[in-house]
């Protein structure tokens, strides 16, 4: 939905299951209806769309008429699109996703036609005078890159193929189009100064003409698992003129690795996403691990008392705070709000993503995802509220 200073503010749909299209469409009748008569029941409202690489192929069918059918779904219920989810290419919830997530990834003309598609897609349903963003993987999975110079220059250029797509549709269109690389824990860039070095490389080997449709899609989880302040990370971004093409409002778990934290960490420990770990250790160095039970498992081989905090990239429900020794990083989403408040031309998009409905522990689900997403948006809304953007 549409806030103050031109803001907008959606869910991500990626939280309900859907591969195909007529699935996805089901949950959007199902799910997405349900929360627009709970929290904007009278007023335009907007959604963050997920779509998966069969689904998105079929939207875009021009023989099938689906993606004129859909419009005309949207003007009937009062709706629009301004940004998709790209970074899962496939399925995405009831069975093993973990690394897989970034396959393909941008070395992959797969991936390169994947989102050339979602962008087509979203230069026909975004509405006249909104922009319209998609955001995707930070190139790849550090585990995948083998060969640093090929790969790295397979990916940058691949990029440049689809940044161009996107300044030829922009230009045919009228409208602001643009695409925002998600760093992400164990991504091939994950902190905003590896970001920025990546930038600068890509800069290198394309010049800058595509900075207007080539920028970051800032996940709070993400940037807090790195022990990031949103005021040196934004302000990293910014200052290398890197546009922030969508803002992802999502908390993650940390904690102190004591025993009661430990224990409890176990109900977070599942087999369909991937939940890299940080550790900061007393002097302020940092351990990665790839997944949530590599760093338990290391646990008895760390030195006792050597441990400050961990964060744990598990997106869990923006007002929830877990108990048994846990604790969020909701500040982090604060403090992103308040540079906003400070500036609200920073980025127009803001997203929900807590994309882990079907895998959180009882204890942080709440009767339906319905209701959870209902007071995901009346945590925003509040905060958006003291801060004068709604």
């Amino acid at each position: 939905m549409e806030l103050n200073h031109s803001l907008h503010l959606a869910y991500c749909t990626n939280i309900h299951r859907g591969e195909g299209w007529q699935e996805t469409f089901s949950t959007l009748e199902e799910y997405v209806l349900a929360v627009k008569a709970e929290v904007s029941p009278g007023s335009p409202y907007a959604i963050g769309l997920r779509l998966g690489e069969s689904a998105a192929r079929e939207l875009s069918d021009p023989v099938s008429g689906k993606l004129s059918e859909f419009r005309r779904w949207l003007e009937q219920n009062n709706c629009y699109v301004f940004t998709i989810n790209g970074f899962p290419y496939g399925n995405f919830h009831g069975k093993r996703v973990k690394e897989q997530v970034y396959m393909p990834d941008w070395t992959s003309k797969d991936r390169l036609e994947y989102t050339k598609c979602l962008f087509n897609i979203i230069a026909e349903l975004v509405p006249e005078g909104v922009q319209g963003s998609v955001s995707t993987l930070p190139g790849s999975f550090k585990e995948f890159i083998t060969d640093e110079k090929a790969q790295g220059d397979a990916i940058i250029d691949n990029l440049a193929d689809c940044s161009e797509h996107i300044l030829s549709l922009a230009e045919k269109t009228g409208k602001d189009l643009h695409l925002g690389l998600e760093p992400e824990p164990l991504g091939w860039f994950e902190t905003s100064t590896e970001t920025v070095a990546f930038f600068d490389r890509f800069r290198q080997r394309h010049g800058t003409r595509f900075d207007r449709v080539l920028g970051v899609n800032y996940d709070t989880c993400h940037l807090a698992v790195e022990y990031e302040k949103p005021n040196d990370a934004v302000g990293n971004l910014l200052d290398a003129g890197i546009r922030i093409s969508k803002l992802h409002l999502s908390s993650a778990l940390k904690l102190t690795a004591d025993q009661k934290g430990m224990n409890a960490l176990e109900d977070f420990q599942e087999d369909v996403y991937l939940h890299q770990v940080v550790v900061r250790h007393k002097d302020g160095s940092l351990t990665r691990f790839r997944d949530l039970p590599d760093a338990i498992d290391a646990v008895s081989r760390q030195q006792e008392g050597d441990t400050d905090e961990w964060r744990v990239h598990f997106h869990i429900p923006l007002y929830s705070q877990p108990a048994g020794g846990l604790s969020d990083t909701r500040d982090h989403i604060e403090g992103v709000l308040d540079m906003l408040r400070d500036d609200p031309s920073i980025c127009s998009h803001l997203e929900m993503e807590t994309y882990t409905w079907e895998v959180l522990p009882e204890e942080l689900q709440c009767g339906n995802v319905v209701e959870q997403l209902r007071r995901e948006y009346e945590w925003v809304f509040k905060r958006l509220s003291e801060r004068g953007l709604a």
